[in-house]
């Protein structure tokens, strides 16, 4: 557990950010290595299928993710008061809430999957395999949830080492099955979803193991814990916004899917590739989004509203300077980047296309995860969920629909840099207002001294 609320800002987010950014590196690695797996082995539809999954997998889980990150601000606030038996209260709660919220979500996803791909155009011949690479995905979210959950709360409490070194093992068991199942015993794109399951179910167990037998504050008891509605409804007032904004994005996505399937396999390869590449190339500015939400939790719990700023600034500086590095890979090496995942000609070109657009403008992208991130740690969530949705709805989907229509895919790929931009913007006018400083969502209870 790391106290957010003393030492220079900078290096302490830094500091904070590494293991975090590590330990996403290596979640999207396999990620990667399954799109490399996929693409030359079992080719392009397959390929297609595991990128039209990914925003249906995003829209079921954006709405729980949202209130478990609510839950993970309320977290960080009480630690930063030193109120360590709400803290407790609160990790109980978030526990129940997302394994009933899983249990929901497998039923209801492999109920709906042929249909929602249906309704974005998908083709005829990628919505087979699409199908059962999420229907078989989706009976690992209770694990999913479980792991991303206990990060969250560990990150809350200021400890973003302790998940990496579970979530790196994980990563290793997975690319380690991926190549079994689907190289070795010739399992398709099943074995894929297989594999993700197994190294997301190992991650989730090993790590409870070890935090029941060495943790003062996280303990999991599957029959002792109690759920507590005041606590519950302050994450849902705080993250309920935050879920519906990333429901919305998921939403987005599915919708600007429709657009790109309109130019076929080829492209929506292409866009299936470059979208795992633009995930990672934004790590850092998310990550560092995250870290700074602890941040900003726990030093407006002490009531430390000067070092919010300075956080800020500083961690403007530093994912500046990373966005104009990762720009500059993307522009030398977005051809090579391309053939490590295809040998299809055309894959590649439409991919490059996107790189090129795209990555120009990363650092719009991490100056407005910034913001948002210093919005998120404050709990005042519903203005950036309204500015998101702009962005997205009002800009992004309309400019790529009607740019595609003269530019073909190059179209739709400026719309996304439209978006950040205005994004950004009303992010910076929102900031400045300064009504965030005003969103404190704990009671100042008597604290309870760190043990």
């Amino acid at each position: 557990m790391r106290d957010l609320t003393k030492g220079k800002e900078g290096p302490l987010i830094l500091a904070f950010t590494v293991p975090m950014l590590i330990g996403n590196v290596f979640q999207q690695l396999y990620n990667i290595v399954d799109s490399i797996v996929i693409g030359r082995y079992l080719g392009n539809e397959a390929l297609a299928a595991v990128g039209a999954s990914f925003p249906l997998i995003f829209t079921l889980i954006a709405l729980i993710i949202g209130v478990a990150t609510g839950t993970t601000i309320i977290i960080a606030q009480y630690y930063g008061a030193r109120n360590i038996e709400k803290v407790q209260k609160a990790i109980e709660t978030m526990y129940i809430f997302i394994f009933i919220a899983s249990i929901f979500l497998t039923v209801i996803g492999n109920l709906s999957s042929d249909y929602i791909f249906r309704l974005i155009d998908l083709p005829e011949d990628v919505i087979p395999q699409a199908s059962l690479y999420f229907n078989v995905y989706a009976f690992g979210f209770i694990f999913f949830f479980g792991f991303q959950g206990t990060s969250a709360i560990l990150r809350g409490l200021g400890d973003s080492k302790t998940p990496l070194y579970f979530l790196v093992v994980a990563t290793l068991v997975n690319i380690f099955l991926d190549l079994l199942f689907v190289v070795v015993f010739g399992w398709g794109i099943e074995g894929v979803a297989i594999a993700t399951i197994i190294a997301q179910a190992g991650a989730f167990v090993s790590i409870i193991i070890y935090l029941n037998r060495y943790h003062k504050i996280v303990q999991f008891r599957l029959f002792k814990m109690h759920f507590d509605w005041e606590i519950f409804k302050k994450s849902l007032q705080i993250g309920l916004p935050t879920g519906f904004q990333q429901t919305f994005v998921a939403v987005g996505m599915l919708a600007l899917y429709k657009v790109v399937n309109i130019f076929g396999t080829t492209v929506i390869a292409a866009y299936a590739v470059a979208m795992r590449i633009d995930s990672f190339a934004s790590l850092p500015a998310m990550n560092f989004s995250a870290a700074l939400s602890s941040f900003v939790g726990q030093n407006i719990g002490a009531g430390q509203f000067e070092r919010v700023r300075h956080g800020m600034v500083a961690t403007l500086r530093m994912t500046g300077i990373i966005s104009l590095g990762v720009t500059v890979i993307a522009w030398l090496f977005a051809g090579q980047i391309m053939q490590v995942f295809t040998t299809d000609a055309a894959v590649i070109e439409a991919g490059k296309e996107y790189l090129y657009i795209v990555s120009a403008f990363y650092i719009l992208f991490s100056t407005m995860f910034v913001l948002n991130g210093v919005l998120r740690g404050a709990g005042d969530t519903l203005i950036p969920m309204f500015i998101t949705l702009f962005a997205l709805w009002i800009i992004r989907i309309p400019a790529s629909y009607i740019l595609s229509q003269y530019f073909g895919p190059k179209g739709i790929w400026w719309g996304i840099p439209i978006a950040w931009a205005i994004g950004a913007l009303f992010s910076y006018i929102y900031y400045k207002i300064g009504k965030w400083k005003k969103k404190n969502v704990i009671e100042k209870d008597i604290p309870t001294e760190l043990e």
